[in-house]
């Protein structure tokens, strides 16, 4: 077997595209260390601090505000706390939050939702048993086509006590509360 040197690759037909074909079925295409681009854009970003005072029973905008890593700029951590990719795809979302009252209290009911374009796409529910619970971490994931151009992802958390306190998304130093994407394909 031997090796091809070549500055461009390039295949067209008459009708000025063309289908480039690389490896065959059962064969493992390999890339150089150092090849980027794959799962692009992609980023994850965390709750620095306790996010408080929020109110019981309420849809609230998680405000991710520390970036891990942002490969595209994708992600604003400072006003809308909103994924706005600018390449179309589709993306795997996910988000962990820990929600907890803000007095020792228990849960009726904690929701962590996915919304994209200000709208909910998906949702976990966790409801306790008998109201033990006083918080607990959720976590959610979807997978969204977005246009690339005007399509955005939140996150949205809600408890519901049973004496209609407020509550917080606790940071746990970064390690509780996080989101992030990134594209899988087209």
């Amino acid at each position: 077997m031997g090796t091809i040197f070549v500055d461009n690759i390039k295949q067209q037909s008459s009708q000025g595209s063309g289908t480039i074909t690389i490896g065959a079925s059962g064969e493992t295409v390999s890339f150089a260390s150092g090849v980027t681009g794959t799962n692009y854009p992609a980023f994850e970003a965390y709750l620095s601090s306790d996010q408080t005072g929020l109110t019981d029973n309420t849809n609230t905008k998680v405000q991710f505000d520390t970036e891990r890593f942002d490969t595209n700029n994708a992600y604003d951590n400072s006003t809308n706390y909103r994924f706005q990719p600018t390449i179309a795809g589709k993306y795997y979302c996910f988000a962990n939050v820990k929600l907890e009252p803000t007095t020792a209290q228990k849960t009726v009911s904690q929701f962590l939702s996915i919304f994209k374009n200000g709208t909910e796409y998906n949702r976990s529910d966790y409801d306790p048993p008998d109201n033990e619970d006083s918080g607990v971490s959720m976590y959610t994931f979807s997978i969204l086509e977005l246009n690339g151009s005007s399509d955005y992802v939140e996150i949205f958390g809600r408890i519901n006590t049973s004496s209609s306190i407020t509550f917080r998304f606790d940071a746990g130093n970064g390690t509780s509360t996080y989101f992030g994407a990134y594209r899988i394909g087209t």
